[in-house]
């Protein structure tokens, strides 16, 4: 038997719940019953290893419905579901943090949510940077002025875990610090 992390989790949840079959629901929902089912044929899990991941996520990328029968990604999806986010008034100021690579694709194109439904902001440099560490370095981070897109129309969403999202932010709208 292999562990089951939160590393698997997410790809299950965000992009591919068809690696174990689970039938997901259009609020990106699948069963705890059937997603422990049918992982555990082939990884360690049951409840008490998804209640520990859940906890321990220092992301909070995942949450249980109210009575825990069910679990989703917070964020992050590439499959269209809708985690009924609320629109919400950003700080006037966020921040993105990727590799030095994407620069010249963010320069003509702006940040564009690639494979994911939204672009990830970060409400601080510290927090963009360790995005971009993901991403290869070096890493560049963008202020991203989200006052003036608020007055041009562009809307916010405040993920569970905090994580802010929009549907793409034009280049005009980015400096890069």
């Amino acid at each position: 038997m292999r562990e089951f992390t939160g590393k698997f989790l997410a790809l299950l949840l965000r992009h591919k719940p068809e690696v174990l079959n689970l039938d997901m629901d259009e609020n990106g929902y699948v069963s705890v019953e059937e997603l422990i089912e049918k992982a555990s044929k082939e990884y360690e899990l049951n409840r008490d290893i998804l209640d520990e991941i859940v906890i321990t996520d220092n992301k909070q990328r995942f949450s249980y419905n109210g009575d825990k029968s069910k679990i989703r990604a917070s964020q992050g999806h590439s499959v269209n579901v809708d985690v009924n986010l609320k629109e919400e008034t950003p700080p006037d100021i966020l921040f993105h943090g990727t590799s030095e690579r994407f620069k010249e694709s963010i320069l003509e194109k702006g940040l564009l949510p690639m494979t994911r439904l939204y672009v990830h902001l970060s409400k601080d440099k510290d927090t963009a940077y360790n995005v971009g560490k993901r991403h290869g370095l070096p890493v560049i981070i963008y202020e991203v002025d989200c006052a003036q897109m608020v007055k041009d129309g562009y809307k916010f969403y405040l993920s569970d875990n905090k994580v802010w999202l929009t549907k793409e932010v034009p280049y005009k709208y980015l400096k890069e610090i």
